[in-house]
């Protein structure tokens, strides 16, 4: 997952009646622009891309051109397997939100190459994408691969899946919506497992960790690791 702004020092600690920092859903880092990348921004952004508004919401039916199912994806990185996935399930209409212009430019290509029609880009903040563009129980899904897991004990507070985060993505889930994560940190799997559970409005599709749908495709990431004995763990949550 890429990210935006750098974030605080945990070292300050802030004034007694600060205001809460925002959740975001990113912190940005610096990355390579491959020039094919930068044409597909340019070429292929106004045609897939949807911009970011504070309102009205998007008529999303009208952005697809029919009404479907509909799944938004927080961080699809290079999106890769988010381009099979839209492939694999074309009934399911997808938007993928990421701030990391790279990666937005290379699943531009993709959509363009697979003539993917169900599947749209939202280069911005998944945070400020939900509150402004997502009408509250509209979406049948929502897919977090591979987030930061920020490994440091005194970072964990920074790691996307928190009660309050879930909390709000639970209110943008249609009933018998599901939430799919996905790891490869077991400290932080057993952290996703702990927070999806204990909120009341889902519930685990599984005893424990769930196996990975045939539909998510295992990235080079994944199979890097696995060659090297690392595990990846799936969680799939629904709503009651």
């Amino acid at each position: 997952m890429s990210e935006q702004t750098p974030p605080p020092d945990p070292h300050v600690q802030p004034a007694r009646n600060a205001p809460r920092a925002p959740i975001k859903s990113f912190v940005k880092r610096a990355g390579r622009m491959g020039s094919g990348q930068q044409r597909a921004l340019e070429a292929l952004g106004p045609r897939y891309g949807v911009p970011f508004t504070q309102g009205p919401l998007p008529d999303w039916a009208a952005i697809f051109g029919r009404a479907a199912p509909t799944v938004l994806e927080i961080g699809f990185g290079m999106g890769g397997a988010t381009a099979a996935i839209a492939a694999a399930r074309p009934d399911t209409d997808f938007i993928g939100v990421e701030v990391h212009e790279p990666g937005v430019g290379a699943l531009l290509k993709l959509i363009d190459e697979k003539a993917l029609t169900n599947l749209r880009i939202v280069q911005h903040d998944a945070v400020e994408v939900l509150r402004h563009m997502v009408a509250p129980g509209f979406l049948a899904g929502v897919h977090i691969y591979f987030p930061d897991p920020w490994h440091k004990k005194r970072h964990h507070k920074r790691r996307l899946i928190q009660p309050d985060f879930v909390r709000k993505l639970v209110n943008h889930l249609a009933p018998g919506g599901y939430l799919h994560c996905a790891t490869d940190w077991e400290p932080y799997a057993r952290q996703m497992l702990e927070v999806l559970s204990a909120e009341p409005a889902l519930r685990n599709t599984c005893e424990g960790y769930a196996p990975r749908p045939e539909w998510r495709p295992l990235t080079k990431f994944e199979h890097r690791g696995m060659k090297l004995g690392h595990g990846v763990w799936d969680l799939m949550f629904e709503t009651r």
